[in-house]
């Protein structure tokens, strides 16, 4: 008797592989600021004044982002290499919190007769916190599209030997924007988003995957000298992973640190959490005590992030296996809203 997997991998087995490439959603105007703002925060409006303070770091950056389009370039390049490995795959880029929301783009997915799919935000490092809402999303449209897909939803790849070895050629090369004759001098500090202490509570694996992470890069560069700091912390009355990236400048000023490069380590693309928290506000702290601070560039869309993706791709396709860090709407209830930044 055939199991229902094997009915379905039948049934599937003439159809592409879908890829749904998940990121969080920027605005791309001014006027967009605010409806973005409220989605984030579960419907609910943020104040006038949270409005334009959110509207001035778009500002200050240019007026939009580039989320979208980096994303949207990497799925189209992630497809062509997959394709190019005479794979039937077709990559889609969903947005969480703003256009083209996952639901919008899983509809386009069932029109294009997409039957297995491989689900997972473009995020190496887990937390139920953060990556929950996205599965949330995805469960929403199963069930108003009739469950039409097989979604695994990935492993954490933090842990991936190319992720890895990419974030090492990312250092290596931002060691280069500094004089030869002081890179010896050259902290670096590895940081990612914040994210509520109460992650604590559940053995939450991110802290522990952002440390082995940034220990693994710095040990394959040769960096002795590193720490790691969060940043972007939200607003929203609970105490968050600290020390805080620009707080953290103060003491390494009292150390007696002058040259710093810093590794966005939990990030993989130029958003508003890097043009603004990073170049902007950082930067500028730094300058204010004396301190050199470069960073490293984000993967964005260069080749190498690229095989990262299909790396991730194939090992899940390979061995699917569930990640904790994506609870289904039948499992144990979490609180997503208004959880995160609205800086992106």
């Amino acid at each position: 008797m055939l199991t229902r997997r094997m009915e379905q991998a039948m049934l599937w087995a003439d159809k592409p592989i879908g890829v749904l490439l998940m990121a969080y959603g920027t605005p791309e105007t001014s006027e967009q600021v605010e409806p973005y703002f409220t989605h984030i925060r579960g419907g609910r409006a943020p104040s006038l004044q949270a409005v334009e303070h959110l509207r001035e770091r778009y500002r200050l950056v240019g007026g939009k982002t580039p989320l979208l389009e980096i994303t949207n370039e990497v799925a189209t390049k992630l497809q062509g290499k997959l394709r190019g490995n005479r794979g039937n795959f077709n990559v889609y880029a969903g947005m969480k919190h703003w256009h083209p929301y996952i639901g919008d783009i899983m509809q386009t997915m069932a029109h294009d007769g997409v039957g297995r799919v491989v689900a997972f935000a473009l995020a190496p490092h887990c937390s139920r916190i953060s990556l929950g809402g996205y599965r949330k999303a995805v469960d929403e449209a199963q069930e108003k599209l009739g469950h039409p897909f097989d979604i695994p939803f990935v492993k954490c790849w933090h842990h991936n030997p190319l992720f890895r070895n990419m974030m090492a050629g990312l250092v290596r090369e931002g060691l280069e924007q500094f004089p030869e004759e002081v890179r010896d001098q050259v902290t670096v500090v590895f940081s990612a988003h914040s994210l509520p202490v109460r992650i604590r509570e559940w053995d939450d694996p991110y802290e522990r995957q952002l440390l082995e992470s940034s220990a693994a890069v710095a040990d394959k560069v040769g960096v002795r000298d590193w720490r790691f700091a969060f940043q972007s912390a939200g607003n929203t009355g609970e105490p968050w992973l600290g020390p805080d990236i620009v707080d953290y400048l103060e003491t390494l000023c009292t150390e007696g640190k002058k040259y710093l490069l810093q590794v966005p380590i939990g990030f993989v693309s130029d958003h508003l959490e890097i043009l603004f928290d990073i170049d902007i506000e950082a930067r500028s702290k730094a300058s204010e005590l004396g301190i050199t601070l470069h960073r490293t560039q984000l993967p964005n869309a260069r080749p190498e992030f690229i095989d990262v993706l299909a790396s991730v791709v194939k090992e899940n396709l390979e061995a699917p296996s569930p990640c904790w860090c994506y609870p289904s709407l039948t499992g144990e209830p979490v609180n997503f809203v208004g959880t995160m930044s609205a800086t992106r």
